[in-house]
């Protein structure tokens, strides 16, 4: 299944569905085969990725640092992080919210 997020103020946005399923839980919303990302949502749908994005960097620092790594260590090269699958999804949201347009997806 693929997750494909619509708004008449942006270009479609198409994730895989892990991918599309993750975003929408962090964002608090139930990932499913259909649904809708109100205006007034969107700001702190934006703050929640950020929030996760944080989060998900830190346990990874603390992975690296436990394990007698360098105070600080990128991501490995070859993975794809958080922060890389949620920029464009951000992006649109931002975009939607200033354009006052909803995001959908599934219809």
């Amino acid at each position: 299944m693929l997750y494909k997020f619509k708004s008449r103020a942006a270009g479609d946005l198409i994730m895989l569905e892990p991918d599309g399923r993750h975003m929408l839980e962090i964002i608090g919303k139930t990932p499913g085969p259909r649904g809708i990302i109100l205006v007034a949502e969107m700001l702190p749908a934006v703050a929640a990725l950020h929030d996760a994005i944080a989060k998900y960097e830190a346990e990874h620092q603390a992975l690296v640092t436990a394990a007698g790594g360098p105070a600080y260590a990128p991501p490995p090269s070859d993975a794809v992080t958080l922060r890389q699958r949620a920029v464009p999804f951000i992006q649109m949201l931002k975009e939607c919210a200033q354009a006052q347009k909803d995001i959908v997806w599934g219809v």
